[in-house]
């Protein structure tokens, strides 16, 4: 059999959120990533250098992929090599009707809500902002998608929250290049099917991945907020017994993290417990 487990990074796999992490549930990763059954994709809101160094930093395991930029970009890693894919990035690039990056910043500019993140959060195709998290999404959504529109711009806009720093996340995208789009191109591409694939992840960027069809884990850490709106989202959708919630108790571990990815992927495949049970983690 082949398995292949794509899975957000922050407060994901790493654990940088508030609740602490089960002391054993990395080590364990790393012992099941040595199965040559398991492809590992990472799927990220971080550019490829930051996917690296969080690798270094973490003691992650190297991925076979990474789909990084919340979906935009994806890379193919084999022997230490990052290449990206050509075809992925002209799937996507129609959606923004020929506008760059700036061109369609310059259309939000005087929208004071919007501050514009660090260079090292945009991309070719993510236009990524922070938003208090007290301002009134709805208007400005609304004002944003008006403006998209009249440019013939086909583009999500994809809303999560960074809750150790206390602010909202708004990224705009190609509306293709979701990480749900993106894990159906690689999984085309790769040769995984339905039942051969799971994703993780935690937060609001993730929603499209965990509530459109794949069968997908959400991890315990995650906000309430995100936890009901995923629930929302796949009794909506007809995909209830797709989606998996950690809770805890798996191997001793608190459902968090990395914890909670493995208890999930052990849900969707039982032979992952017996691979685990079989591995002693280093």
């Amino acid at each position: 059999m082949k398995l292949l487990l794509c899975s957000d990074l922050d407060r994901t796999l790493i654990p940088n959120g508030a609740q602490p992490e089960s002391p054993r549930a990395r080590a364990l990763l790393r012992a099941l990533a040595r199965r040559a059954e398991l492809t590992i994709a990472y799927v990220s809101g971080r550019q490829r250098a930051r996917i690296e160094e969080a690798i270094r930093e973490w003691e992650l395991p190297v991925p076979g992929y990474a789909i990084a930029d919340v979906g935009t970009t994806i890379y193919e890693v084999r022997d230490g090599h990052w290449r990206e894919w050509e075809d992925w990035r002209r799937e996507i690039a129609p959606d923004w009707n020929g506008l760059g990056h700036d061109e369609l910043a310059a259309l939000f500019a005087d929208l004071d809500a919007l501050v514009l993140q660090s260079p090292d959060q945009q991309g070719t195709f993510k236009l990524s902002y922070e938003v208090a998290l007290d301002v009134d999404r709805g208007p400005l959504f609304a004002e944003m998608h008006r403006r998209l529109a009249a440019r013939h711009v086909r583009a999500s806009l994809v809303w999560s929250v960074d809750e150790p720093r206390g602010t909202g996340l708004l990224d705009v995208l190609p509306a293709g290049a979701t990480k749900l789009h993106a894990v159906r191109f690689l999984m085309e591409r790769g040769g995984f099917g339905e039942e051969e694939t799971v994703f993780a992840g935690d937060s609001g960027n993730d929603l499209a991945a965990l509530t459109g069809g794949l069968r997908a884990v959400l991890v315990a850490n995650a906000d309430e907020e995100v936890r009901q709106e995923a629930l929302r989202l796949v009794e909506a959708n007809g995909y209830l017994d797709r989606l998996y919630l950690a809770r805890g108790g798996f191997l001793g571990m608190n459902g968090c993290y990395s914890a909670g990815v493995l208890e999930g992927l052990a849900h969707f495949v039982p032979a992952v417990r017996r691979w685990l049970d079989a591995c002693a983690p280093t």
